[in-house]
């Protein structure tokens, strides 16, 4: 999405609006809050979760919306910037948006959830697997995809069946990459193993010689990466560059078609385990779906993991909705615990009044190095 084109949809709308609390600007339309990464080296994963939400909420309101209401999608850029994140929250919930949906990564959502649980907004789907979004326990967050112990219990799973038990970490320093390292040192634990070796990157930073120099010395057989695709793709080909030949593996955050467009043919062999069924074919009803939806939508909106997440979480998010029959905050939260092994479509969410973890589906995909990803 060329990046001026996509910073004119989010704005749109009348200003003059604003001045009334956001859910009461009229009983046919409700607005939700995000703050996301519109620009900067993180850019894509914000503007493909936002486009796939958008994707979805076009195509319900033509359809008429849900219970009578059409639903817009209000979207602040944050930068993937933790204290941005916060002043964008202050804002969305002094306009009195009806909830907070799809923010995108940790340090974001961290910086936003004292804010959610002090406000008592419901705050769906965040493009995140932090364990510290899920314990302790909040009232008003509800996920949509697993989580990163998840991800990475499968990938050391992956790894050490193939008997490759030398496994470093390439993380970013921050609460993001320390979530990632935690889920990581949790599965090697459970085979009494632990990390090969550790390197560092700063958020939004591709300076990676020095994670490069404390890892490769170590000759690990593979690394897992915990950071956003520009860094990761920067560490890749330096690693390489230094003798390094062993394989790479990622989590779902770092945006993977993003790394595919990023790494081109570098990429041939690099592993991202995904959180979201298969968006590139049509093996699943949700995909097929996805995939129409997408072709409908037209421009330059293409099918990719990031978007599809937006998508689901929408989706999602407006089942609850219709299930909450009126349109108040506890009518959406009351709605949503009643999704028990929803099938969203080959896809199964569930929440309880005590458990909004709403999903454990991981998966693995490859880069083939012709910008495409298989199973």
């Amino acid at each position: 999405m060329h990046r001026r084109h996509a910073l004119s949809l989010l704005a749109s709308g009348p200003a003059a609006a604003l001045a009334l609390p956001a859910w009461a600007q009229s009983d046919r339309r409700l607005v939700l809050g995000q703050s996301c990464a519109l620009s900067g080296p993180a850019a894509q994963l914000g503007l493909q979760m936002n486009r796939g939400a958008r994707i979805y909420f076009d195509r319900l309101n033509a359809q008429g919306g849900v219970n009578g209401r059409t639903i817009e999608l209000k979207s602040l850029d944050d930068g993937y910037e933790p204290d941005r994140c916060k002043a964008n929250t202050e804002t969305l919930i002094r306009d009195d948006v009806f909830a907070l949906f799809g923010y995108v990564g940790t340090p974001t959502s961290l910086a936003a959830l004292p804010l959610v649980n002090a406000a008592r907004i419901p705050f769906i789907g965040p493009f995140t697997g932090a364990e510290a979004l899920r314990e302790p326990f909040s009232r008003y967050v509800f996920h949509v995809r697993a989580s990163y112990y998840d991800e990475t219990a499968l990938i050391v799973k992956q790894l050490t069946s193939l008997g490759l038990t030398r496994i470093a970490v390439f993380r970013q320093n921050d609460s993001y990459g320390q979530a990632g390292l935690d889920g990581v040192v949790r599965a090697l634990k459970a085979q009494k193993l632990e990390p090969a070796a550790i390197g560092l990157v700063e958020r939004n930073s591709v300076d990676v010689a020095a994670a490069v120099g404390a890892i490769v010395a170590k000759q690990p057989h593979a690394v897992v990466q915990i950071g956003a695709y520009k860094g990761c793709a920067a560490f890749i080909r330096a690693a390489r560059k230094a003798g390094y030949g062993g394989t790479f593996y990622n989590v779902s955050f770092v945006g993977t078609q993003a790394l595919a467009d990023e790494l081109g043919k570098d990429g041939l062999g690099v592993v991202v385990s995904q959180v979201m069924p298969f968006p590139f074919s049509t093996t699943t009803p949700i995909a097929r779906e996805y995939r129409e939806a997408v072709q409908q939508a037209g421009g330059d909106a293409t099918a990719n993991y990031s978007s599809m997440e937006g998508y689901m979480a929408a989706k999602i998010f407006t089942e609850g909705l219709r299930r909450a029959g009126s349109a108040t905050r506890d009518g959406l939260i009351a709605g949503l615990e009643t999704l028990q092994r929803f099938d969203a479509g080959g896809y199964q969410v569930s929440y309880s009044a005590r458990d909004h973890q709403g999903s454990s589906f991981v998966d693995l995909s490859m880069l083939t190095g012709d910008g495409k990803v298989r199973r």
